[in-house]
């Protein structure tokens, strides 16, 4: 998955300070086993699918309609803007809820909830069963469905000037060793 910065201009700027842009995933993309080019991935329910059965099947350029690994990469990895790798396995979203993920403002990390179809934001999984407990109509969506786990954010296509941030922060020290054992 890929994050761009959306520009200060653009309707989604928090609102505590417009200067502080608020960043979203807006490029899903799988890369070939084959070749390793990244390919665009249109849907974040076709994403899913493909993250839920990449260790049985892994993704090739040919899945899609018309592409071989002849055609040129959909997309670069590089840092123009920030990449998030997710788990492969982890399982597609039960129908009615949606898994959200939030890039935190120093690029550390993201966060990994869900939003049930009440609206409703859950952080674990203990919190996912008690809903469900609570909503008997919800009593056939299985808990193993729902995963926690965070992407990793790639270091090398964090902005450089969030970088400065983390640094001057006393995290500097261990961002260098990602770093340096990369």
């Amino acid at each position: 998955m890929a994050l761009k910065e959306r520009s200060p201009g653009t309707p989604k700027t928090s609102s505590k300070n417009p200067r502080v842009a608020v960043r979203s995933i807006d490029t899903y993309a799988a890369q070939c086993d084959k070749c390793l080019k990244w390919r665009v991935i249109a849907t974040e329910e076709e994403y899913e699918e493909i993250r839920s059965k990449m260790e049985e099947s892994p993704f090739v350029c040919n899945r899609k309609p018309g592409v071989s690994c002849d055609e040129p990469a959909d997309i670069e990895y590089n840092a123009t803007r920030t990449w998030v790798i997710d788990k492969p396995g982890i399982p597609k979203t039960p129908k009615g809820f949606k898994r959200s993920l939030v890039l935190r403002r120093d690029f550390s990390k993201m966060d990994a909830y869900y939003i049930t179809p009440t609206g409703k934001k859950l952080r674990t999984r203990n919190e996912m069963a008690a809903f469900i407990e609570a909503n008997p109509k919800y009593k056939d969506v299985n808990l193993s469905d729902f995963n926690f786990t965070s992407p990793k954010v790639m270091e090398d296509t964090i902005p450089e000037d969030a970088a400065r941030k983390v640094s001057s922060s006393g995290n500097g020290n261990k961002r260098k060793a990602l770093k340096d054992e990369a």
